[in-house]
């Protein structure tokens, strides 16, 4: 792949980092943030960067997809990739000042949003972080692991902040900082050093008008995905209030993470797999994409399985009793995380890179519309599980959408997962940790803790016993680098 010819398994590893420490240190804050500004508090903000996601969105248009594949098939030419990323930039920039033009509109005249200008401006600046970031760039060039460690250190300040400036229930505000400055702070430092990938000095004869049509595109596909992601939050906060809204947060808060662990490998094969299609590099998109998806389901049901479970524990460990009503909606979303695991590959991995994103903008259109009719049903009378159904129901139909339109390819794929293994191995995990319900412990921690290894041991032990054979080769390669050394 040229001089950019990275290693997969080292990006996926770095992603998986990355976003894991994009959740991970919510993780870590939350069950003190939760205990301090109660479920009000944690529902205003959580409300506030939902409502600011759609701005923020808005924004972007679609380049922080489109930006990747657009970048990836010219990196090899300096000159080609500096015109395209300037020119991907000049868009971006000039709709975030169009959207801030409307922002401060809606700042002024939207009831809910006047009642915390303050926080809503907090909020906004992810839209210039989102600007300045270009992330797109840096993951089209596969540089995971320079954008992995320049997160993790401005996660860690945000971190150190929360514990320090958090002290009483009306220190909300200071929780929407280190939120926001967690989550984009670092993109300052990309901005910064960018100059070492790409010539900033302006260039001649800009072409926008080619990269308009693939940009709408994927700008319908982010406000389907946003609208189906973020709509519960905003329907819950509008419909029952920042309590409701607050029992949710807390139930999606595993779910998060989870989600960002099996959506990883997606995010990495991207640059790789259009890289691969645009050099007609047929037999290697299908070997990666094969392995791909065994890997989601290897990753996926054992963590939906254990979570649904110990959804109880989960909740009273991060956020304390006073969520006891958040135990439900979390069992009843868990199972988006191998439904998204799933869409992320044959949207992102398979439909993206071969031109199909109007199949993939299609399916997440159903989505959103499944979402919010399920949600205006169900929202008044199960709150934040009527919330938690209408995200597992709209996950589900766009799956099916895309299913569909690949199903051949899709089955050819199927066929080489090893799902029996898989099965067996998660079930053995999960009779051997319900025994621990027979032991006289009654801490939810030590419960977590306990449970945790054995499901996992026994399910990782029963996967090599067998000899799954995707598991049998990162094993074997792990051997070799070890004897080496």
């Amino acid at each position: 792949m040229s001089k950019n010819n990275k290693s997969v398994k080292v990006n996926f590893i770095m992603n998986a980092i990355l976003n894991l420490s994009a959740v991970i240190f919510p993780l870590i804050t939350f069950p003190y943030v939760s205990r301090i500004l109660t479920p009000t508090g944690t529902g205003r903000v959580s409300s506030a960067v939902a409502l600011v996601t759609y701005f923020a969105m808005v924004a972007q248009l679609g380049i922080p997809t489109y930006g990747i594949r657009a970048c990836a098939i010219v990196r090899d030419d300096k000159e080609k990739l500096s015109r395209t990323a300037q020119e991907i930039f000049i868009i971006n920039m000039i709709m975030s000042v169009i959207v801030y033009g409307v922002f401060f509109g809606a700042l002024f005249f939207i009831p809910e949003m006047a009642e915390d200008k303050t926080l809503y401006l907090i909020c906004s600046t992810t839209i210039v972080f989102n600007l300045i970031g270009m992330e797109w760039l840096y993951k089209a060039l596969e540089e995971y692991s320079y954008i992995t460690k320049r997160s993790l250190f401005f996660k860690f300040i945000a971190l150190v902040l929360t514990f320090v400036c958090i002290h009483t229930k009306d220190d909300y505000l200071f929780y929407g900082v280190t939120t926001i400055f967690a989550a984009s702070a670092s993109n300052v430092m990309n901005f910064i050093n960018v100059r070492k990938y790409i010539t900033l000095k302006p260039l001649r004869n800009y072409d926008f008008k080619h990269h308009m049509k693939p940009i709408l595109i994927f700008f319908g596909m982010s406000v389907a995905t946003t609208i189906y992601t973020n709509l519960d939050t905003v329907m819950l906060k509008f419909m029952q209030g920042n309590e409701a809204a607050g029992y949710y947060t807390a139930a999606v808060k595993v779910k998060t993470v989870l989600v960002g662990v099996v959506t990883s490998i997606g995010t990495v094969l991207l640059p790789r797999v259009s890289y691969y299609i645009e050099q007609k590099r047929h037999d290697e998109f299908r070997k990666v994409t094969a392995k791909a998806m065994e890997l989601v389901v290897m990753m996926a049901l054992p963590l939906v399985v254990y979570f649904i479970i110990y959804a109880r524990e989960a909740i009273l460990v991060l956020s304390g009793a006073d969520y006891i009503p958040a135990i439900i909606p979390m069992q009843l979303i868990m199972p988006t995380v191998f439904l998204i695991g799933f869409t992320n590959i044959t949207g992102i991995q398979i439909l993206i890179p071969q031109g199909r994103e109007n199949v993939v903008l299609i399916s997440e259109i159903v989505g959103a519309v499944v979402d919010f009719a399920i949600n205006l049903v169900l929202i008044p009378s199960m709150g934040s599980s009527g919330a938690a159904i209408g995200t597992l129901v709209a996950e589900l139909a766009v799956l099916i959408v895309q299913a569909i339109a690949m199903w051949k390819f899709l089955m050819e794929i199927m066929r080489k997962i090893k799902a029996g293994k898989i099965v067996l191995a998660c079930v053995l995990g999960t009779v051997v940790a319900l025994l621990v319900h027979l032991l006289p412990i009654t801490n939810s921690f030590m419960i977590l803790i306990i449970t945790a290894l054995l499901f996992f041991g026994i399910y990782g032990g029963g996967l090599l016993l067998m000899k799954e054979p995707l598991v049998y080769e990162v094993v074997g390669q792990m051997k070799e680098k070890i004897l080496k050394k």
